[in-house]
């Protein structure tokens, strides 16, 4: 994607961020928890429900996921679920009572043949990878560094709660680049993620601004990268709806450092 730039072309600065958004409190994930739930909840919702979407472009995810009938049957209460889950271990921990509750259901869905420790791994990364990546590009600010090394401090959790081995990459930008290797090798077109993107598309569409929620179809694809796009199915959105897209999103995150005292 392309990232979307504050008006003037500059990029957010961390210094502009209210005072306490960078204090850690106690605890390896919470100042990732506080910038989750907090601080930039809107965009975390839209770079989850990213993470979400890009596991389709793996025809092994797409297939199970397709079979569930979920996705395509009940796309809000799939996607809500998936944010519920998701936004339950960032806040409490996949040690919690809650966490272990939500890790013991993720477990069930995903022992299936064919879904393997690489492709857990693929699901995880995404979902740390994707909001974060999301803020970066269209966020009022920028994640901090502790907030970055919060995130990993999570995504390492997860994945011990999960029972995986320890994840590829040794850090969150080894994380990125590790996604990226998988994506060249296995992302791939399947009318299972045809049908998925057709179902989820408006999911995506309903975070943007308000004014643009009405073109879903289109504007959706505007979020995704091109390689995504080729594996779903998705045309490239024309130019003009591109630069709409992205100057909508860039309005929306000066209006939320305007608002903030």
């Amino acid at each position: 994607m392309s990232g979307a730039r504050p008006p003037g072309g500059a990029q957010p600065s961390e210094d502009a961020r209210p005072p306490d958004e960078t204090q850690a409190p106690a605890g390896a994930r919470d100042p990732y928890a506080r910038l989750v739930l907090e601080v930039m909840p809107e965009e975390s919702r839209v770079g989850l429900t990213l993470g979400f979407v890009r596991t389709f472009g793996i025809p092994e995810i797409a297939a199970v996921l397709h079979g569930t009938g979920r996705v395509t049957g009940q796309p809000k209460s799939r996607a809500k679920a998936t944010g519920a889950a998701m936004f339950t271990l960032i806040g409490q921990g996949p040690g919690s009572a809650e966490g272990r509750r939500v890790v013991d259901g993720l477990r069930r869905v995903h022992d299936r043949p064919g879904i393997t420790p690489e492709l857990m791994h693929y699901v995880l990364a995404c979902f740390t990878v994707c909001p974060l990546r999301f803020m970066d590009e269209h966020g009022p600010w920028r994640p901090t560094a502790p907030e970055r090394d919060a995130a990993y401090a999570f995504h390492l959790e997860l994945a011990e709660a999960l029972g995986l081995p320890e994840p590829p990459g040794g850090d969150l930008t080894g994380t990125e680049q590790w996604m990226r290797g998988v994506e060249r090798r296995r992302f791939a077109p399947s009318p299972q993620a045809r049908e998925l993107w057709a179902s989820a598309r408006g999911l995506l569409a309903s975070r943007l601004p308000g004014p643009l929620a009405p073109l879903a179809p289109v504007l959706a694809a505007a979020l995704l990268d091109e390689p995504l796009r080729a594996s779903l199915g998705a045309p490239r959105p024309p130019a003009p709806v591109r630069t709409a897209v992205t100057a909508a999103l860039r309005l929306r995150a000066a209006a939320a450092r305007r608002r903030t005292p």
